[in-house]
């Protein structure tokens, strides 16, 4: 009987959440930090331009695998008004960390995530990765929320180069956390991204839904998610207090399919 030895958690939607209106401050702060900047930015025009560029880039990335940054959607935004400012100019990452200061703000833990992860202290090597595209964002709402130290492993596909499902970064998780991706249990809530790709990579998975059981409300259209069930075998789970309750009952053996 194989007995998970590690645990690797998605984040977003899986141990954090965004209160609502949170989006709209980051594009607010974005948009009135590249007018401080000297840029004369109108701000609906801009919501929109950038908007269609975040779109355009994530689902480029989700293709190909290889992770994008706001920094080229700023750019691009900027380029379609009339604006031409390169990614990496100064005033653009000054706006960028305007913009994920909404995010270190308004991030707040699912429920019993603390409670949950301390639980698995001691009994499983435990490791984050995370789709996120500026990693030292990630890393400080990790930091505010006290989530950093119950992670050995904590990767994110900023830092990374390429994103979920794409199978290097499953295999860095692994490689992290120093097991066979047989020993290993991903969860997250993303069908596509956290639960095909474990295990499309060898891992097992159990699908997160608090989200969208409880009707939280999602990103913007830009962050393309699939609403399907996943295929494969995967484990439903709509809470820490399920998870924990099939984990203990499962003894280690592969999830089975829920509904």
């Amino acid at each position: 009987m194989v007995r998970y030895k590690a645990i690797g958690f998605d984040l977003f939607n899986t141990l954090i959440t965004l209160e609502r209106g949170a989006f709209a401050t980051a594009v607010a702060r974005l948009v009135a930090a590249l007018n401080a900047c000297g840029l004369e930015v109108p701000a609906e025009q801009f919501e929109t331009a950038h908007r269609e560029a975040a779109l355009s880039a994530v689902l480029k990335a989700r293709q190909s695998g290889l992770e994008t940054h706001n920094r080229f959607w700023i750019a691009a935004a900027l380029s379609s008004l009339g604006q031409e400012v390169d990614p990496e100019d100064e005033r653009i990452a000054t706006a960028v960390e305007a913009y994920f200061s909404a995010f270190l703000e308004h991030a707040r833990l699912i429920p019993n995530t603390l409670e949950m992860l301390d639980t698995l202290g001691g009994r499983y090597r435990v490791g984050l990765l995370s789709n996120f595209t500026h990693a030292p964002a990630a890393r400080s709402i990790l930091d505010r929320l006290g989530l950093t130290p119950f992670f050995e492993a904590l990767l994110i596909s900023g830092d990374l180069g390429y994103r979920k499902p794409h199978a290097s970064v499953f295999s860095a998780l692994c490689q992290e956390l120093a097991m066979s991706p047989g020993e290993i249990l991903y969860v997250g809530d993303d069908p596509e991204a956290d639960v095909d790709g474990a295990l499309e990579a060898g891992l097992a998975s159990v699908w997160m839904t608090y989200v969208r059981d409880n009707n939280i409300p999602q990103p913007p259209s830009v962050w393309v998610r699939h609403t399907s069930y996943p295929e494969g075998s995967a484990q439903r789970v709509s809470d820490w207090a399920d998870f924990l309750a099939w984990l203990e009952g499962s003894e280690g053996t592969a999830p089975r399919p829920s509904g």
